[in-house]
């Protein structure tokens, strides 16, 4: 039965009469195989009212329901998820105070995953207030713009019950499974105004039923301050962080002064009295604390009290004049950074979302992450690296960290902390000279053994720089977040897509690797013992393009699995004040920054509706390989042809994949170039 009513009670909240709206759903009233919308006058999808492809059918199975004998039931064959994207609004307008409740009842079965969000506006796509996912692992995870910030577990093969609760005037949202709560935390977009429940790849299969909200709204008092949100960045024991506290007017009456008390762990406790303040009804301020705090071990509870308001005492409400968070830093090990390497490029749309989480990593553990774009095909490949690369990513973007299992970059800073906490088994002091007349940059690795290594133990040297600039089209960065139908992402759903080679700055760049990917071969010999030292020097001569004032240098300490045991990462000037130590000469890096092969190759036909294929013209005889990836990066189909001469022609069999756009890789003695391939 599909149910809306409203009812009236005495809300303790406003201590006056309002109204609460309650909701409810069993989709028993619904007509089974067919779609939800055009049955409903309250779901909708993302596109629209409902009817379309977005649309889902309710269907009838009796142990798919948790009541009657109908529900509606989600799932995706594509990487990228959907057609299905299902929405319920809550209420004509976004809900910013008082209370609210969301329930509803989820089957998944084993090894699948389900996921739904609350959209904050009536615009789609304009605010994600969070994110759920149920993994297939067996995991849930609320997100907040991109952050997690609850973890828990939900059961496979069986109905469990999920409820949301949200006080708006405090900020304090709550996670329950099966009526036990699961966590708290404090919402940064502290409205709701729909849910969306989307299939979100391949992986999704899931039933929902029972769905059902309530709203208790919210009286105004003439004076109520609330302390809304404390925004404060996890990180390592003994680095510090600048909170900001987040004020919200609850009251009828422009507020125009507070006092303000911080404190961490209930000691002293930092006091700012704010006295030039004009908030409105309803308006939030954020007051940025002055003085920073030190993350020790253990949880760090970090409190705000609100007091004083308008210098009258005590405000209407006291409930809200208090709030708290608790962060449980990391402790990083002795000497330890952890490199992480990012498949990146131009012409990738969702490249992007590794830009935003590489400088978000870089800003947040600085001295302990060290970031390596390592591009493909576009103006800044260095072919060596990305040939490399290439075989160990799934699709663009991957991040690798310390080239463990490669991640989505949102992911990586999980990847991160537990890496971050594993002692090195030995530490890497960079050394420099720089000539700024001839561009010669020497390089010494001096590596010091913290542990007994045996085994093929390598070094590798890495440059990369930050802030590169290019005015060829090479550098226009495709843009999947423009508009923002994909959610917000560092200001990118802004930008236009592509974004102009004059908007577009790129860090961590990938310049050159040397020796190699897998690093100088038995670099410390059979073996070496604690405190024992190695030293390895490395030369090059900078273009004279890249900007010596933005090189970083890496030196990567690689084990005898080819994974990343410890990083190290300064600026020239930094290393040239720890001083160049002679050592084992690798030799001087052959640089190139040519990558466009594009004219001794031809895709055709193209657009295709079966097959295409590549045509190539090689004077000599070349290693050929080539990949096909979907436009999500998404690899799709790899092969290796080995070497070949000549006029060549390489089929591509298209009639397995969906109509749409693709990208084939044609890599040639180790460098790379891209073609669109259209199916039809």
């Amino acid at each position: 039965m599909n149910k809306a009513i409203t009812l009236i009670f005495t809300c303790l909240l406003s201590l006056s009469m309002t109204y609460a709206q309650t909701f409810s759903d069993d989709f028993e009233t619904y007509t089974v195989g067919s779609l939800l919308g055009p049955q409903s006058a309250n779901w909708g999808t993302w596109s629209g009212a409902g009817g379309g492809t977005d649309d889902v059918n309710v269907v009838s199975t009796d142990n798919h329901t948790t009541s009657g004998t109908k529900s509606i039931y989600f799932s995706s064959s594509a990487t990228t998820g959907g057609p299905q994207d299902c929405v319920l609004p809550f209420n004509t307008t976004p809900l910013t105070t008082g209370q609210f409740n969301f329930t509803a009842w989820f089957k998944i079965p084993t090894g699948k995953d389900a996921y739904f969000n609350f959209q904050g506006n009536a615009t789609m796509g304009n605010m994600y207030t969070l994110d759920c996912y149920m993994n297939a692992n067996g995991s849930v995870s609320i997100q907040n713009s991109g952050t997690s910030v609850l973890t828990s577990t939900h059961p496979f093969g069986q109905w469990f019950k999920l409820s949301i609760d949200a006080n708006f005037n405090s900020n304090v949202w709550k996670l329950s499974i099966d009526d036990t709560l699961k966590g708290s935390w404090q919402n940064a977009n502290n409205q709701v105004y729909a849910i969306d429940i989307f299939p979100p790849d391949a992986t999704a299969s899931f039933w929902v039923d029972d769905v059902s909200y309530n709203v208790v709204p919210y009286t105004l008092p003439p004076v109520d301050a609330a302390a809304n949100l404390i925004s404060v960045t996890n990180g390592l024991v003994g680095q510090t962080r600048n909170l900001a506290v987040k004020v919200r007017n609850l009251g009828t009456t422009t507020i125009t002064s507070f006092d303000l008390s911080v404190d961490q762990n209930g000691g002293t406790p930092v006091v700012q009295n704010i006295t030039a303040a004009n908030l409105a009804s309803l308006a939030t301020t954020t007051v940025n604390i002055t003085t920073p705090f030190t993350l020790l071990p253990g949880a760090n509870t970090f409190r705000a009290i609100l007091s004083n308001v308008n210098g009258l005492g005590p405000d209407a409400d006291n409930t809200d004049d208090t709030i708290k968070t608790t962060i449980t830093p990391v402790i990083p090990a002795d000497g330890k950074m952890v490199a992480v390497e990012e498949a990146t490029g131009t012409w990738c749309g969702w490249c992007v979302r590794g830009a935003v989480y590489m400088d978000m990593m870089k800003t947040k553990y600085a001295g302990y992450f060290a970031g390596i774009a390592v591009h493909n095909a576009d103006p800044m490949v260095f072919t060596i690296y990305d040939a490399a690369i290439a075989p160990l990513v799934p699709g663009y973007p991957t991040a690798l960290v310390d080239r463990f299992t490669g991640v989505d970059p949102s992911a990586m800073e999980t990847d991160f902390l537990n890496r971050i906490q594993i002692a090195p088994k030995a530490v890497t002091r960079n050394g420099a000279t720089y000539d700024s007349t001839t561009r010669v940059l020497k390089v010494s690795l001096t590596t010091t053994m913290q542990q007994n290594i045996s085994g093929d133990y390598r070094i590798a040297c890495v440059i990369t720089e930050d802030d590169v600039t290019g005015t060829a089209s090479g550098y226009n960065q495709s843009n999947y977040y423009a508009g923002g139908t994909s959610g917000v992402m560092g200001g990118y759903e802004l930008l236009p897509n592509p974004v102009p080679a004059a908007q577009m700055h790129y860090n961590h760049v990938g310049r050159v690797i040397s020796p190699d990917f897998p690093g100088l071969p038995n670099a410390f010999g059979a073996s070496a013992n604690a405190t024992q030292s190695f030293t390895h020097t490395f030369t090059y001569t900078l273009p004279a393009s890249w900007d010596a004032t933005k090189i970083n240098i890496l030196g990567l300490f690689i084990d005898n699995i080819g994974k990343i045991d410890n990083a190290s990462e300064t600026t020239i000037p930094e290393a040239i004040t720890n001083g160049y130590v002679t050592g084992t000469e690798i030799g001087t890096t052959s640089i190139s920054e040519t990558y466009d092969l594009g004219s001794q190759i031809s895709l055709s036909p193209n657009p295709t509706n079966e097959r295409s294929s590549i045509t190539l013209n090689l004077t000599k005889e070349s290693n050929v390989s080539v990949a096909i990836y979907e436009l999500n990066g998404a690899l799709l189909a790899q092969k290796n042809y080995g070497i070949l001469s000549g006029g060549i022609s390489l089929p591509i069999e298209m009639g397995n994949y969906s109509k749409g756009m693709y990208f084939v890789n044609i890599t040639i003695n180790g460098k790379t170039t891209i073609k669109k391939l259209v199916k039809e």
